[in-house]
């Protein structure tokens, strides 16, 4: 082999170099170093998936024990809420919590504002005016509950002077009398006989 071809040869990258150039290692960590560590996370990952596959079927197993058990997903969320609101009222944050609305509030009762508006309120409760708006309103919800029951009264008084007039009689006189022109003496329950009820009736039949 001439020396041209062999300058040409030396010219091809090797695989390995392909792939150490393409991945290069980190600084400071050797080819051997990053073998044990290639291998070490093939294991990891075999793992994984194993502890996946064994997950899997216990959920599976959890499900089918659930499912005998009667207990369906809405219950156990139901389960879980009251667990999960539990566990709220039972944690430190939810505890001083409601000890601070509690100062606070104690705070606010106590203070010379809320003091001074309460006693506003009772003022105005006992005062005169207070005292004649309400007697007024219920003095007028009285008249007016008065008022609509004269109301009533008088219209069915109205409505039985109607009935008993002469003018409402002689209508429903007339009323009477176009029904029996209509309907007959069958609207009044009156049989009618049929012209096949009555016969003649012979004197001197013939022997």
């Amino acid at each position: 082999m001439d020396p041209a071809s062999q300058d040409s040869l030396s010219d091809v990258p090797v695989e390995g170099a392909v792939g150490n150039s393409a991945n290069p290692l980190p600084p400071g960590l050797t080819e051997e170093e990053a073998e044990e560590l290639r291998t070490e996370l093939t294991k990891v990952e075999e793992e994984i998936n194993t502890l996946r596959q064994v997950l899997s079927a216990k959920e599976r197993h959890a499900a089918e024990l659930k499912r005998k058990l009667g207990l369906s997903p809405l219950n156990e969320f139901r389960q879980n809420l009251t667990k999960s609101w539990q566990d709220v009222q039972t944690s430190n944050a939810y505890v001083k919590t409601t000890e601070k609305l509690g100062e606070w509030n104690e705070k606010v009762t106590s203070s010379d504002i809320y003091l001074s508006a309460s006693a506003t309120l009772d003022d105005i409760a006992r005062s005169e005016a207070y005292k004649k708006t309400q007697e007024t309103l219920s003095q007028a919800g009285q008249k007016t509950s008065a008022a609509l029951t004269t109301v009533g009264t008088v219209i069915s008084r109205r409505l039985g002077d109607m009935r008993n007039s002469a003018t409402f009689k002689s209508f429903e006189d007339k009323m009477g009398n176009l029904k029996y022109k209509v309907v007959g003496p069958r609207g009044n329950g009156e049989a009618v006989s049929s012209p096949t009820d009555t016969t003649p009736t012979q004197e001197n039949p013939p022997f």
